[in-house]
């Protein structure tokens, strides 16, 4: 018997656009596969997908695209859509080009950071610690994603943001997948204080080292997951 589907929770957009309709189903899945309900290996069946969003198919094949684009999906013509399994190996090497690019953003943010944008980050890094506290994981990875986002879009560099884009969403499963271990989650929340601190005091040089270490450590986690998976 086929597994359940896991409940929808995003709000569809108020909108007849093709597109906006794709990019949103798009969105759904991407985020199930980021939090592991859909597992690498799994297969995304368009037919049982378009049934529970009461959807044409159209939308959803279009979806499946942008998924494949991001590199969370393989679609052949045997076994259709199939989320990607990574290898350990390819873990490292992911997180050490987000670790770059992620690096030099908070970099180049710690020496650019206006007031105003520091309270926003004040405040969702406050967000982030109450959901800690509290054990909610879902809630917290959220907000810690919505963290990095927003010091790679106010870097001030659009190329970072694009390569950055383009990367992103196959790494946010290994970023989800690490904060279940506690050692590394404990580890993750002190080098978000620490970077708090740097970008409070303004200083490029440790907001680099601290962020760098933290998506280094973040892929190692990840592809010590995989590996012992696959031992």
């Amino acid at each position: 018997m086929s597994q359940p589907l896991p409940e929808l929770t995003a709000v569809p957009p108020v909108t007849d656009s093709p597109t906006a309709i794709a990019q949103w189903v798009a969105e759904v899945l991407r985020d199930r596969i980021v939090k592991g309900e859909y597992p690498p290996g799994s297969r995304l069946v368009e037919r049982r997908i378009s049934a529970e969003l009461d959807l044409s198919r159209t939308p959803v094949r279009e979806a499946l695209k942008l998924l494949h684009q991001d590199g969370l999906i393989e679609i052949s013509r045997n076994k259709g859509a199939q989320v990607v399994q990574c290898s350990a190996e390819e873990a490292v090497q992911l997180f050490e080009v987000i670790a770059s690019l992620e690096s030099l953003a908070a970099e180049r943010l710690a020496r650019t950071i206006t007031p105003a944008l520091l309270d926003e980050l004040e405040e969702l890094h406050a967000q982030m610690m109450v959901f800690h506290k509290l054990g909610n994981h879902t809630d917290y990875f959220d907000t810690n994603s919505a963290i990095h986002d927003f010091i790679v879009e106010n870097c001030g560099n659009p190329i970072v943001h694009d390569a950055h884009k383009r990367l992103i969403a196959r790494a946010r499963y290994g970023r989800f997948m690490a904060i279940h271990s506690a050692d590394r989650l404990a580890q993750s929340v002190q080098e978000h204080e620490t970077l708090m601190e740097a970008l409070r005091g303004g200083d490029a040089a440790a907001a680099a080292q601290v962020w760098r270490q933290h998506l280094q450590h973040t892929g190692e986690t990840f592809a010590a997951v995989l590996e012992d998976g696959e031992g």
